[in-house]
């Protein structure tokens, strides 16, 4: 007698759940594998919603399509993976004891009782909306769910929307400035902190901000939205915590999403201190028979130890392969953890980052790093390379990296995956420096980016480069420190663009001649730059050897200056 087909039961079809059910089935052609999603569509493509708000592309299909471009509907489910997908179903209980869960048919109100052996919640996150009056009135959205893409397109080809708030200043609330931009809808983002992008260091994150003023996009910083403002159920302002109203006709909510638990919760599931559920490294529950995965657990950071929340669409396919595995093979596949990798395009900017910020490696305990700002070309000159302006962060006693944000028009990309791989093997700045990556002219200088990043980094670990960050020189300058800054630059650089900070212009092939009209106090603090700062570095070489002892090298240089200049 043939054994029973394993009973598997997902609940969630957004990302983890289906692909934890189709590596299941690939594992076991006689599962029984059920898949109980609560939207209309399956297996959503949500990292390209702002692109379809925008008109980036109009085939609403191509969202929930595979790449031969079969929509992946409950027939498909059917057909090719051989899955029942219950859409528009809720799942209402789960009942351990039983190994049942119980759903409802939202269009028809029908409950049917779904017996497991093997269950996955894949149930996702929710929006998070501040707790003001107005929220609810019509115009006011988010742009989570597919349903809210397609809201949101409605909006743009209306055409009768002209100004919209954006209400939070991270990764969702400027792809969906940019979105809005597209469609011609002048955008203002309000963030409640005084820095947009919160896993950037302040100064990179001011660098962002200064770029989207560029293209006419407004940014508030250090305000909060007290309510949304409305006549007869109808938005027509924001009014922020100062008091200040501003009125739009549409207001996005972009400040962040929930771990969806309820369910895991009511069945008496472990839930973490920051809200998630609780996993371990096989992606189990605190009941063996129950997995989950996606935005609604919680995370270990490889590089803290610490719990993360980790919101992802990588990382919810990832847990979904894992769990996928584990519910054939139990024990086959393991989920360690995560390093927070993330990358977003804002206009012609990428911004991406790895690893800890430097705020964040403190905030975390590990005070014992070191950082250094490079700003230079992906690739050469003559190939009309762009800039890439990043900030590496390292541990100093072991040199082992910790995290990189880099940001620019350049290929940030390529950058911060290779830093993120460095990251997760535990990789040390000598293992960066003496790194062998691919080198040709269309793709690369012939020291990368990232190898420069680490070369200055070692020279820094090392007291042979006393750098000094754009923010500690600006509140050198705020204080009054006695501090003579050199810009290196030649004087065409010096009159099309400077910083007007007091600076003395000497160029660099000019400074050994005139050692004279440097202080000749050797041990006043002099700060040396110019555009990147490379010969910033070979001038206070220069200084060092003729005795200055207290000689800095301003990081990045004028491209990473991220406040107001003399022109």
């Amino acid at each position: 007698m043939s054994p029973q087909p394993l009973k598997i039961v997902v609940i969630g079809g957004s990302a983890a759940g289906p692909k934890a059910a189709a590596k299941a089935r690939r594992l076991d052609e006689h599962a029984a594998i059920t898949i109980i999603q609560q939207e209309p569509d399956l297996s959503m493509a949500s990292c390209g919603y702002h692109y379809y708000v925008g008109g980036v592309f109009d085939d609403r299909n191509l969202l929930i399509c595979t790449p031969a471009g079969i929509v992946r509907d409950p027939t498909f489910f059917e057909k090719a993976k051989g899955i029942e997908a219950l859409v528009e179903t809720q799942a209402l209980a789960i009942d351990r004891t039983a190994k049942t869960v119980t759903c409802k048919h939202l269009p028809s109100g029908t409950t049917r009782i779904l017996p497991y052996d093997k269950l996955v919640i894949a149930t996702g996150a929710s929006t998070l909306y501040p707790p003001v009056p107005g929220v609810t009135l019509d115009g006011v959205l988010s742009l989570h769910s597919l349903a809210d893409a397609d809201a949101l397109r409605a909006v743009r080809d209306a055409k009768q929307v002209r100004t919209a708030v954006v209400v939070g200043g991270g990764l969702i609330g400027f792809e969906v400035c940019e979105a809005l931009h597209l469609a011609g809808i002048q955008t203002t983002v309000i963030e409640k902190t005084a820095a947009i992008l919160p896993f950037l260091d302040p100064e990179l994150a001011k660098l962002v901000e200064n770029y989207v003023r560029t293209h006419g996009a407004d940014i508030i910083t250090g305000n909060g939205v007290a309510a949304f403002l409305g006549t007869d159920g109808t938005l027509t302002g924001v009014k922020l915590d100062n008091g200040t109203e501003l009125p739009c006709e549409l207001a996005v909510v972009a400040v962040g999403v929930k771990p969806n638990v309820a369910l895991a919760a009511s069945a008496g599931l472990a839930i973490g201190a920051l809200g998630g559920i609780e996993v371990n490294d096989w992606m189990q529950t605190s009941d063996p028979d129950i997995y989950a995965g996606g935005d609604c657990v919680e995370c270990t950071s490889l590089i803290t130890g610490q719990k993360v929340l980790a919101p992802y669409g990588d990382l919810a396919n990832l847990q979904g392969r894992v769990i996928g595995q584990n519910l054939i093979h139990a024990g086959a596949a393991r989920f360690p953890g995560v390093t927070h990798t993330g990358i977003c395009k804002i206009f012609d900017y990428t911004v991406g980052f790895t690893g800890l910020s430097a705020e964040q490696a403190r905030a975390a305990g590990l005070t014992d790093i070191e950082t250094v700002t490079v700003a230079g070309l992906d690739i050469p000159g003559f190939m009309n390379g762009k800039l890439l302006i990043s900030k590496m962060v390292a541990q100093r006693q072991t040199g082992r990296v910790l995290g990189l944000q880099c940001i620019g028009p350049g290929d940030v990309s390529k950058r911060v995956a290779t830093v993120a791989m460095a990251i997760r093997g535990r990789l040390t700045i000598d293992d960066l420096a003496n790194a062998d990556l691919p080198y040709a002219p269309p793709y690369s200088l012939a020291l990368d980016h990232v190898i420069v990043c680490a070369h200055v980094m070692e020279n820094k670990l090392l007291g042979r480069m006393p750098g000094i960050c754009a923010a500690e020189v600006k509140q050198r300058l705020a204080t009054g420190a006695d501090c003579f800054i050199l810009d290196t630059r030649t004087p065409r650089e010096f009159e099309t663009m400077r910083l007007g900070i007091g600076e003395t212009l000497i160029p660099q092939g000019a400074l050994r001649a005139r050692l004279n009209e440097l202080p000749q106090n050797k041990d006043r603090e002099i700060i040396v730059y110019c555009a990147i700062s490379l010969r910033g570095y070979e001038c206070a070489a220069i200084l060092q050897g003729h005795g200055w002892r207290n000689v800095k090298v301003m990081e990045g240089g004028v491209a990473a200056w991220p406040y107001p200049r003399e022109r």
